[in-house]
């Protein structure tokens, strides 16, 4: 519900000015629209509040400019606050009408920065804001007949910032119309939330990434694995890599990207039809090695890998699963190891990996989630697992039919659950299994947590590893039914049995490709790796408490 305020002051300080004609009765109110995205750190935030101006009446009047306070950040961070003008079109891919905004969003996803292109969005002012954090941004924009848009975007220094963690507040306080101040009508809370963006259409002259995976090592280095997809956004069979990014700082700084999977020319084919991706990323706690799986596909024209994979096991039958190992924290990688003979069945059809992460048990078995298109071309969803530390894996049936993405968490010793992505579209299917997928029983929670459809993040805290000293299940997707916005992580303090609204953050509220991945920085840390609205890869670090913190007895 929105709310409308004026301050007092700013009452006052209309009051006393000269009379400059009709506006301080007949202008328009100032809609203000607080947009959750993330605030990215070292480059231009998008549009975080959305001005619209309704000059319905068609009158001669002029926007002087809007009075902005940011606060909870080092000074030395703030770099600069913009106020961009982008006419009649919404800068927001959620409400535009721009035939532009939304052609760009469908091929590059989050790395659409229409409304902050010249052609697009004029800029009205760009300054630093004083040392109280508030800054008066000028405009003098004639305001044309009908609606008018305005954002604010804000620019930060990731040198000055210590905690990525932190939650900061950047609020439109005041409008002048006219020489008068305008009502302002606001929508949306004003705490803002910090990001890198990791990954981007045209870093090192890439297309698109896609399909996040995130670890941490017992080093505490955090371990980020996508595709790289050279030329398209398609899935397999494409040309497609695996990429690694590796952060020792908790997530504020990343290392050089380096692709750790790559098939080249196999079989005397071009990289385009030896494609390898949707990666999942996983650290056996015991030993610290490190293991990415993958799926390679070769041939198939380029046709869709989904559809066009055979059964059989050699690669010009059918997919192959492929795995990498690092035993020095991400520095260096093994070549790729073929281990599809070991886990599939001669008549599953493309078999793959979850993607994102797999686990490392309290016995030592490390587990990996996975899916397979039956002989009958429906899907699967299940695991497989290696009992000694990655040399060899197994691989039962399947959890429930007509499900594919998945992850999987150890929710009490020995228990693995599984949460699926569910292609009937009635809800997440969540199944547990206590003998390795070789039976399975459906869980209560099963319909519980919407889904547009789309992978989702899993994440079992146990109480000794967090500073709440709580056992938390996290999980992360797209809080939706329709679209893949609004990125959500939820906390469930009772096992997956239910999750209370009040353990939920959202993070992310406009459209992006969705894919999340979880994974504990420290302590008391959350990091996120998403497919979000701001950049095609987003990481982003959280509190637990912001999350975990609304339950009884936290």
């Amino acid at each position: 519900m929105k709310r409308i305020f004026a301050a007092a002051s700013a009452v006052l300080a209309a009051l006393l000015m000269p009379d400059t004609g009709a506006c301080r009765n007949t202008c328009p109110v100032v809609d203000v629209k607080n947009v959750c995205i993330p605030v990215l750190v070292g480059e231009c935030s998008g549009p975080l509040a959305v001005l619209c101006i309704d000059n319905a009446s068609g009158e001669d009047l002029t926007l002087d400019g809007v009075t902005v306070a940011v606060s909870g950040l080092p000074e030395a961070a703030v770099k600069d606050v913009s106020l961009l003008y982008t006419g009649t079109m919404s800068p927001l891919h959620s409400e535009t009408e721009s035939q532009a905004i939304k052609s760009v969003f469908a091929r590059c996803g989050g790395s659409q920065r229409i409304f902050s292109e010249p052609d697009y969005a004029m800029l009205q002012d760009r300054r630093k804001p004083g040392r109280d954090g508030t800054v008066f941004l000028g405009s003098g924009k004639r305001l044309v007949k009908g609606r008018n848009w305005f954002h604010v975007s804000l620019n930060l220094d990731g040198a000055g910032i210590p905690d990525l963690s932190a939650v900061c507040r950047l609020e439109v306080t005041e409008a002048r119309i006219d020489g008068s101040v305008a009502m302002l009508e606001q929508e949306g809370p004003v705490d803002r939330r910090l990001a890198v963006g990791l990954r981007n259409h045209g870093d090192d002259g890439v297309f698109a990434y896609r399909i996040p995976g995130i670890a941490t090592t017992p080093q505490g280095t955090l371990i980020a694995v996508y595709d790289v997809r050279h030329y398209t956004t398609f899935d397999l069979q494409e040309d497609i890599d695996v990429g690694m990014s590796r952060s020792t700082d908790g997530g504020r700084s990343w290392e050089k990207m380096r692709i750790i999977m790559d098939m080249g020319e196999w079989g005397g084919l071009p990289q385009a039809q030896n494609g390898i991706g949707d990666p999942a990323v996983l650290v056996d706690e015991a030993t610290g090695e490190i293991f990415v799986v993958a799926v390679w596909t070769h041939g198939l024209g380029n046709g869709r890998a989904w559809n066009k994979v055979g059964d059989g096991f050699s690669p010009e039958e059918t997919a192959q699963l492929m795995i990498v190992s690092s035993k020095d924290d991400g520095r260096t990688w093994s070549e790729p190891r073929n281990i599809t003979s070991q886990v599939k069945h001669r008549d599953w059809r493309f078999t793959l990996q979850g993607p994102g992460r797999g686990i490392s048990m309290k016995d030592g078995t490390l587990v990996f989630p996975v899916q397979y298109v039956g002989p009958d071309m429906v899907p699967s969803a299940g695991i497989m697992y290696s009992r000694d530390h990655g040399r060899t894996w197994l691989c039962h049936g399947p959890a429930r039919a007509n499900t594919t993405e998945s992850q999987v968490a150890e929710v009490r010793p020995g228990v693995l659950m599984l949460n699926m992505r569910n292609n009937l579209r009635t809800g997440r299917v969540v199944c547990t299994t206590s003998d390795f997928g070789r039976t399975w029983t459906e869980h209560s929670s099963t319909g519980k947590l919407r889904e547009p459809v789309c992978m989702a993040g899993l994440l079992h805290v146990p109480a000794e590893d967090n500073v709440l000293g709580k056992d938390i299940l996290l999980f992360s997707n797209p809080d939706t039914e329709k679209g893949r916005s609004h990125i959500t992580v939820k906390a469930s303090l009772d096992g997956g049995e239910t999750w209370l609204p009040e353990n939920s953050l959202l993070l992310d509220e406009e459209e992006g490709w969705g894919y999340s991945c979880l994974t504990m920085i420290d302590r008391k840390t959350v990091g996120i790796l998403y497919e979000g609205s701001v950049s095609q890869i987003v990481f982003q670090a959280v509190d637990i408490g912001d999350i975990a913190g609304g339950g009884d007895g936290l």
